[in-house]
Order: C-alpha cells, then structure tokens, then sequence
C-alpha cells in the first residue's frame, strides 16, 4: 500500500515515535573467507594438517560456548570457502572473536571477502501499536515521563516473554542461507513514509508466510542500521536447502517484499564440525 501526499503529511504531523520499538539480543558477526590455494599448495602435507588441527582446536572451543557461541559452515559458490558465525554478547566481545580467528596461522592462507555486523533484533510492531493507542486514550505525550516509564515497562514485559529469541543457539541444522536487506525509499515507494499502522498490517501479513515453514526453517533477524552497509540480515537455517528457495519466493509475493524490500547478495554453506575443517581445505 503506498500512502497518498496527504496521509505522508498526516504521519509527518504525528507526534508519535515513527520507529517501532525493538528488542535487541546477541550481537552477531558473519565472516566470509576464500581459501587461497595457490599459497596453501606450497606448504607440505604435514604443515598444512598441523595448521588445520589448531585451527581445529580453536573453532571447536569457540563453538563450544555456553553464553554466544561460533559455528563453521563450508561455503558455496565464488563467494568464498569458509563461512563464520558468531553471537556474543556485546561488540568487545565479537571483537574477541574476531582477533582470535585472526591470529590463526590459517588466516596467513585465507582471503576475507566479506564480513557482515548486526545485532539480532525482534521488531514489536503489534506491541508497539496497541501501546501507542492506549497512551493516547491516556493523554499521555509522547516522551513525557509516564510515556518513557510505559515503554520501558512493555520492553522488560517483552524481553522476558521472548528471552530465548534473542539470545539463541546457533540452530543445529546442516544448511545455511544468510542475506542483507533494506526497505525500499525510492520515491512513491518508501517504506519510511508509512503510516506505523500500515507497516504492522504489512509486517503481520508477511510474518504469516514464514510461519507457513515453521518446521522446516529456522529464521533468524538481525538488525544492521548504523552498523553494516545494509538495514537487516537474514539468517535461514534448514535440513533442505531446497526449503530457502520456496520461502523466498513465496515471500516475493507479499505486499512489504513486493512493495518495499531490496535484497543483497545471498550466500549458502553447508554445516561443518571443527574436526572438518581439514577436509574443506584439501588441495
């Protein structure tokens, strides 16, 4: 649904917070590697299994974590051959992780082709709608204290319903489809100059076809303003990678994809134990 001129300036003139509020969880990191082959070649056998196992040894107590833990994943295509992730608690602590990796001697022998930063995020747009409209019927402004007070109270009531949401394990399943976002702000199409209640109604009709695959695939959002060049990423997670095809593009079709979503480059990988990593770098 696109608003017309005069609804964009009745949301403009809405004294409301535009944004919806949010829960935030694991701060998340994906890195994306590419072997370089012709360097790995040089080394001997025995160095480049001795290099392996450390490596080895390294991801396997990183994925081991009870509180945000690493998983490895075999990339496919040109886009690299090694594909990290990490939830962690907070930045300091990707931050951590990241210079462990870096210190690897493996990382001599492996060419960064991406990396991606985010923050897994749960928008409350329902939440956020019906509080609104019950401060409203309250008299209460926006940003006056009892306003802050009431948001405040709605987040910790979120946060503790849906704590296991926002601070997952990495779900155990073999195949992995992650991907960046944004909504769209190309003219008429704007995703930005909705009404909040027009976003809900697109967001609720668009969560319902994910739920169709429920079961099958294991969604993940992470939210990427302000921290990545994209707005989200969207990590799948399923045991049939012919699964992420369908819920793409049965998702086209919804009005917020349809309408308002731009996608980036997607990247696929296949789950692997640490002890695999040898196998994965076989010249």
């Amino acid at each position: 649904m696109k608003t017309d001129q005069h609804a964009g300036q009745m949301n403009h003139r809405d004294d409301r917070p535009a944004a919806p509020l949010t829960l935030e969880g694991f701060s998340v990191l994906h890195q994306m590697f590419r072997l370089r082959r012709a360097s790995w070649r040089e080394l001997t056998a025995s160095q480049r299994a001795e290099i392996a196992r450390t490596a080895a040894a390294t991801l396997g107590a990183m994925s081991d974590r009870e509180d945000g833990e690493s998983a490895a994943f075999a990339g496919l295509g040109h886009k690299g051959d090694l594909i990290l992730i990490h939830f962690r608690r907070s930045f300091d602590e990707l931050s951590a992780a990241q210079v462990e990796i870096g210190k690897l001697r493996l990382c001599d022998y492996l060419e960064p082709t991406t990396s991606y930063v985010s923050v897994i995020e749960i928008g409350l747009y329902e939440a956020t709608v019906a509080l609104y409209a019950r401060l409203s019927e309250q008299k209460i402004g926006p940003r006056s204290p009892e306003w802050t007070q009431a948001v405040e109270a709605e987040l910790a009531a979120q946060r503790q319903k849906i704590a296991p949401r926002l601070f997952p394990k990495i779900p155990a399943r073999r195949y992995l489809c992650f991907y960046p976002m944004d909504k769209k702000r190309d003219g008429a199409d704007n995703w930005y100059r909705l009404t909040m209640d027009d976003r809900r109604r697109l967001m609720h009709e668009h969560g319902m076809v994910g739920r169709r695959f429920a079961g099958e695939v294991t969604q993940i959002i992470s939210g990427s303003i302000g921290f990545d060049d994209w707005e989200w990423g969207v990590d799948l997670f399923a045991d049939d990678p012919v699964v992420f095809k369908k819920l793409v593009y049965e998702m086209r079709f919804d009005e917020a994809s349809a309408g308002y979503a731009k996608f980036g480059p997607f990247y696929v990988g296949i789950r692997i134990a640490p002890a695999e990593v040898e196998r994965i770098l076989a010249v």
